[in-house]
């Protein structure tokens, strides 16, 4: 029988090294009935439209989070001891059909949400987060707190195909999943094809703090602004390697320079604590563009960040 906690592997004990990977060492559970919070991988690329790669971010992420422990070093959170959270295997795809993963991948998430329990995904390009809101925000539009160096909010690509990862939030904002004036965009700076790439999100009524603002105002201001637009209505959090500087992450699929540092995207993180958390994303860590690890150390970092933020949740839920 599963413990009512499910723990990690101490390291103290099995060297990090050792025993099978799953997301911060935590047992790899299916029923997401059990659980509080599933972390779950989406090896999946389809809608990339450059350097594909982000299909093999989950394994690697799985491996460089054996690197997270048991307790926060600044909130002091205990996420594993407040909240039941466990790998629940990756969401299945469809290399070859992108029409058909957006369906894989939406019941995959369905079946969790239907369980009472909150997704924390692995991707896998940006487009996964589509099929992950048709899941969990089918009754109301969400609002969501986005990292990412880009907008996301093209409309089509290659002569008309709407489905790529550069068209989720659009589709999302179309479809009635995301509530567009509850969306904040965080150091948004890429060269863009057109002059009007990024109009809609800004018509639609969406927060688009591009990287030059962030710079002006600060973190601090960045955060609180980032408050005020979520509220406290149903939030999702999805970070995009792509929105820190490549120094830091440059095993990802479009790279831009002059992006966020860790610390800052940590600092980010940490000021979002209280916020009415739904589910939860870090996707583009491409292992074939950083031999190192070092990309998918930072986004096992994230996650955990991310996950300690949902915990406290579901512990003020209880």
């Amino acid at each position: 029988m599963a413990q009512e906690f499910p723990q990690p592997i101490d390291s103290v004990l099995t060297p990090r090294f050792g025993a099978i990977a799953t997301f911060m060492r935590l047992p790899h559970m299916t029923d997401p009935a059990k659980l509080d919070i599933a972390l779950v991988g989406v090896p999946w690329d389809g809608g990339t439209t450059n350097r594909p790669g982000a299909r093999h971010g989950p394994r690697q992420i799985r491996d460089m989070s054996a690197m997270m422990r048991r307790v926060h070093p600044t909130s002091m959170v205990a996420p594993f001891e407040i909240a039941r959270i466990a790998d629940l295997g990756d969401s299945p795809v469809n290399p070859i059909d992108v029409m058909d993963s957006l369906v894989r991948i939406e019941k995959c998430f369905a079946a969790i949400h239907a369980a009472g329990c909150m997704p924390l995904a692995a991707g896998g390009d940006h487009l996964i987060t589509l099929p992950i809101f048709r899941a969990i925000a089918r009754n109301r539009p969400i609002g969501m707190i986005h990292v990412d160096a880009h907008c996301d909010t093209n409309d089509t690509y290659f002569g008309g195909y709407k489905y790529t990862h550069g068209t989720p939030f659009r589709r999302a904002v179309e479809e009635g999943l995301l509530d567009p004036k509850r969306v904040v965009q965080i150091g948004i700076r890429a060269s863009m094809y057109a002059k009007d790439d990024n109009d809609f999100s800004h018509s639609s009524g969406m927060r688009v703090i591009e990287m030059q603002e962030v710079e002006k105002i600060g973190i601090d201001a960045v955060i609180a602004e980032a408050r005020r637009v979520a509220g406290d209505g149903p939030t999702y959090i999805s970070f995009d390697v792509d929105g820190l500087d490549p120094v830091f992450a440059p095993g990802t699929g479009t790279p831009e320079t002059g992006g966020l540092t860790t610390r800052e995207a940590l600092t980010l993180l940490r000021g979002l604590r209280g916020l009415n958390l739904v589910g939860g994303d870090v996707v583009e860590v491409s292992p074939p563009f950083d031999a190192s690890g070092n990309t998918a150390l930072v986004g096992a970092s994230m996650m955990f960040e991310i996950m300690c933020l949902m915990a406290e949740c579901v512990a003020k839920r209880r």
